[in-house]
């Protein structure tokens, strides 16, 4: 990509995501330590979404007026403040507090980075820089429980403390390295504008009759199968499989690493040889299958493999997803990012918090529903496809 900004982004975009992901490994420890149980353990995942849905549409728009720059160091240095909080918590309360701080540096960050992402690229570059960009926010997603549970050894409080003082550090640089990329006449003219900001839940509304719905329906879809996965993953493989911290750890690390290699070498070719729609439907099919397979065996291998399979999925089908929304946005990528990351909040809310709950009735509900979610998905997507192909075609 020709400009220099992009590398800073893609670091900025991986440190957003693997503060998610970073209290998963260490959460039965928290737990209990805390005297909490098992539902916790999706609250404090959801509690992340809940300030990122509220926050995430006043963030898009305020990064339309007031820059992209602005916007990423505010969320940088809230994203360090969570971490620093958990890593003080003495009780339960401070450790949601530290997740809803997170919530509301994720929603300052991601739409200011995929709008930034958008001003720099051109129509033809920017299928690349989404896929870049989606790389960078998988893996770090995915990558957050796996480095949670190596610093671990290191006490349990050390994976906190290491992300906050990464997240200042990247703060500074974003400060003193990033340029704007709105000119500041644009800017000028967006804060002149005479219209009123509209509330989160009436964008919402709007977003539901725009013509890239079903494509924020997916972005929840993903965001509710890949949470859903996630936030009980520790607890599941403990209790049915007897796994370690370590290697869970190292379970997650590995396939993580290797689901972004294989969506950095297959998204371009897959795109080239079946389209950006063919490829949601089939990654939307296969991560729903594979969530069932992960029911079928404790052997440590295998569990490895499918665990590879469904963020290999996961992986492709995200930025597939982020490029048809950008083309789609035209003049409103401010807009349409921060509805992004609104859709992603919900994911991260209410996936989480449904597989706590369904948990606790019984171990293999969470996958299981979590597959239907991403079944009907995949029939959404399927007929929103045939009735753009009509639309087209009359």
């Amino acid at each position: 990509m020709p400009n220099k900004s992009l590398p800073l982004l893609l670091m900025f975009m991986f440190l957003a995501m693997l503060g998610m992901g970073l209290i998963i490994p260490v959460m039965p420890v928290f737990l209990k330590e805390f005297g909490a149980g098992g539902q916790a353990a999706g609250y404090l995942v959801s509690a992340f979404g809940l300030t990122q849905f509220i926050f995430s549409p006043i963030a898009g728009e305020l990064s339309d007026k007031y820059g992209r720059k602005p916007m990423i160091v505010v969320g940088l240095c809230l994203f360090a403040l969570s971490n620093l909080l958990a890593a003080i918590a003495g009780d339960l309360s401070l450790l949601f507090a530290s997740r809803l701080v997170g919530g509301m540096g994720s929603a300052a960050l991601v739409p200011a980075i995929m709008a930034y992402v958008a001003d720099i690229t051109t129509d033809v570059q920017r299928g690349k820089g989404m896929s870049l960009l989606g790389a960078s926010m998988s893996s770090g997603f995915i990558i957050g429980p796996g480095l949670g549970g190596l610093l671990a050894e290191f006490g349990l409080r050390a994976p906190f403390y290491a992300s906050a003082c990464i997240g200042f550090l990247a703060m500074l640089s974003s400060l003193f390295i990033l340029k704007e990329s709105l000119s500041k006449e644009l800017q000028l003219k967006r804060q002149q504008s005479k219209e009123k900001r509209i509330s989160v839940f009436r964008q919402l509304v709007l977003s539901f009759k725009s013509r890239y719905f079903i494509l924020l329906l997916l972005v929840f879809a993903l965001t509710f199968g890949l949470t859903h996965f996630e936030a009980i993953f520790p607890l599941f493989v403990v209790q049915s499989y007897g796994f370690t911290t370590r290697e869970i750890a190292v379970l997650i690390t590995v396939c993580s690493l290797i689901g972004t290699f294989n969506q950095i070498v297959m998204t371009g070719w897959l795109t080239r040889k079946l389209g950006e729609k063919a490829i949601i439907n089939y990654t939307l099919l296969l991560s729903a299958v594979s969530l069932v397979l992960m029911l079928f065996s404790g052997n440590f291998i295998y569990v490895m493999f499918i665990t590879m399979l469904f963020f290999t999925f996961n992986n492709i089908m995200r930025p597939t997803i982020n490029t048809l929304l950008s083309k789609d946005a035209g003049e409103e990528q401010g807009f349409v990012a921060g509805m992004n990351n609104a859709y992603m909040s919900l994911g991260t809310i209410f996936g989480p918090a449904l597989a706590g709950i369904l948990f606790d009735i019984h171990i293999n509900l969470p996958y299981l529903f979590g597959a239907f979610v991403l079944l009907i998905s995949f029939g959404v997507s399927m007929k929103w496809i045939v009735t753009k192909r009509k639309t087209a075609v009359a």
